[in-house]
């Protein structure tokens, strides 16, 4: 076994941990009672009577220390901000005895009294402290100064987006408005349940592990079963099971899950992602498209509290109604030819044509996408419902009410971006089994992202499924957007990433 080599810094720390251990000091406690965080002392204190917070708790990490002999500044971080703790020789002889022993990223716990300092800083004057918990390992530490005009400057920043990534619990202590993005992420998703459950719609859960995989045209993660000794598939949409639950009897039902999806990764895409689906029985692809014109509309003023918000240097106006663009308009438009009722080999010779490249093998269904990918979706920047895709690009949607060889189903792009899809579902178990038999054949041909057929799923609409509207939306994506991110490993709390070469 190889020995475990520590740098100076981490053999002075474990040096320092023995010191404290021996001094009768337990570095590692179980609890520390707080009366309050950063924030609220910054909030409540009043300079007019200071008396109000003459006794408070506080605990954090230490992100800075300034000894000064008899007297030490330094600032401790908890979850809502920053504090300065002002530490007297007189006060805490033991304790500041033992201040030599802490650094940057130790954790400690201070009660006091709060006080305004001479440099007009709110403070906490410990009359106690106590370590909570020894850190073996340094911190990165980015050094701020303050220019003539009042800008910070940051130096030697924590900004490597690997290392950021692989370890977000040092990007949350360093970077501490990254957490920011994650309690808006937060109260996006509590936002979402709040507005559905109003509704009178039921949160469920449906299996992650599922022996046939279904919903969407996509890659699956395989795993297997030793028990049973079967293959298993991790869910790549949740579509199948709600709709069998529409079935069953439930009027109404969401979930908000994680699929895994196995494909490539860029900042679009994750393996692993958080999706909403929502069924609504007796409802179309109209109905949903204004509950989710009226959803978006809502979480856009929740997190900034205006309609129009700008992204990646683009203003981007979320007043209803959004805008309503059929998709063969839209190929009219961007493209410049009539694609409607080509042939597959006369959408590949029009890819030749105009610039796209296709797999060999792709069907029709995968041509248009690619064209509609790229030629049509980057133009889609303000909120867009592209609406009345081709039969042959959804095969759980049903038939447009008076368009031939269209189905009544939409997708919301914004700022390049699908962010919704959704459908007038499939009830007709005739068309349904046609429809999915067609996939399989496509599968045969070389397409291993077409959809599987699902015996059981046809067997539950065979017993009948009402009139049913169904919506998908990428929260992922959704948070993206309304926190300004450009990655989706920036609102993922733990991506996935590549080996790190040892």
């Amino acid at each position: 076994m190889e020995e475990l080599t520590l740098n100076d810094q981490e053999q002075r720390r474990l040096e320092e941990l023995e010191i404290l251990e021996k001094a009768g000091i337990n570095p590692y406690p179980y609890s520390y009672d707080k009366t309050h965080n950063a924030n609220a002392i910054l909030t409540e204190f009043l300079d007019e009577n200071p008396g109000l917070l003459s006794n408070v708790s506080v605990a954090g990490r230490l992100m800075s220390i300034r000894k000064m002999g008899k007297a030490t500044f330094a600032h401790i971080q908890d979850e809502s901000g920053k504090i300065q703790v002002y530490f007297k020789k007189d006060d805490l002889n033991e304790f500041y005895e033992q201040l030599k022993n802490l650094d940057i990223g130790d954790i400690i716990g201070v009660q006091g009294y709060v006080f305004r300092t001479r440099m007009g800083e709110i403070s906490v004057h410990a009359k106690d402290a106590i370590v909570l918990c020894k850190s073996v390992k340094m911190l990165p530490t980015p050094k701020e100064e303050t220019d003539e005009t009042g800008n910070k400057i940051v130096h030697d920043a924590f900004a490597d987006k690997e290392q950021r990534y692989r370890r977000r619990y040092l990007d949350l202590i360093v970077n501490s408005h990254i957490r920011d993005t994650f309690i808006k992420r937060a109260k996006i998703i509590s936002y979402i349940r709040k507005y559905y459950d109003e509704k009178g719609w039921l949160e469920v859960e449906t299996p992650i592990l599922q022996p046939l995989y279904g919903g969407a045209t996509a890659r699956p993660f395989t795993t297997h079963h030793n028990a049973l000794d079967i293959d298993l598939y991790m869910r790549i949409a949740d579509e199948l099971y709600l709709k069998r639950l529409i079935v069953g009897g439930f009027e109404g039902v969401y979930e908000i899950s994680k699929n895994f999806r196995n494909e490539g990764m860029d900042k679009m895409h994750n393996p692993e992602y958080t999706a909403l689906e929502i069924y609504v029985a007796y409802k179309d692809y109209n109905w949903m498209m204004d509950m989710t014109e009226d959803l978006v509309w809502n979480l856009v003023n929740l997190i900034h509290n205006k309609s129009e918000i700008e992204y990646n240097g683009a203003k981007i106006n979320f007043g209803k109604p959004f805008r309503r663009a059929k998709m063969f308009d839209l190929f009219r438009e961007y493209v410049g030819k009539e694609l409607k009722g080509l042939s597959r080999d006369e959408l590949q010779k029009i890819t030749g044509e105009i610039g796209v490249e296709i797999d060999p093998k792709a069907s029709a269904m995968k041509i248009l996408d690619e064209i509609f990918s790229v030629k049509v979706q980057p133009n889609l920047i303000q909120p867009t419902f592209v609406i009345d895709y081709p039969v042959e690009m959804s095969p759980l949607a049903k038939k447009h009410r008076s368009e031939e060889g269209l189905v009544e189903r939409f997708e919301l792009f914004i700022y390049g971006s699908e962010i919704a899809n959704a459908f007038s579902e499939l009830n007709d178990p005739r068309d349904q089994r046609a429809r999915l038999e067609e996939q399989s054949r496509i599968r045969a041909a070389g397409d291993d992202e077409a959809m599987t057929l699902d015996e059981d799923f046809l067997y539950s609409i065979e017993i009948g499924m009402p009139p049913t509207a169904g919506l998908g939306i990428g929260i992922d994506r959704l948070v993206m957007l309304l926190t300004g991110e450009k990655s989706i490993r920036d609102v993922i709390f733990f991506p996935q990433m590549k080996p790190e070469k040892q």
